[in-house]
């Protein structure tokens, strides 16, 4: 008799379906709330980096302008 050696890819499928059913997943209300954090934050990131770079790009201009022979 030959032993009937198991699929890895099967097995690894069966797996992710039984830990997918064991999640707790957010309410519609949860996921919202979530995701309008999420934005906010990157806006956030976002315009705070932007300033910091036109902070820069200003400095850098102004060090040109002094730098350059007149």
């Amino acid at each position: 008799m030959t032993e009937k050696k198991a699929n890895p890819a099967v097995d690894y499928v069966k797996e992710s379906v039984l830990e997918l059913k064991r999640v707790t997943w957010p309410t519609r209300q949860q996921a919202f709330k979530l995701t309008v954090i999420v934005l906010g934050f990157c806006l956030t990131a976002a315009l705070f980096v932007g300033a910091v770079d036109w902070i820069f790009n200003a400095g850098y201009a102004q060090l040109l302008t002094l730098a350059t022979p007149q």
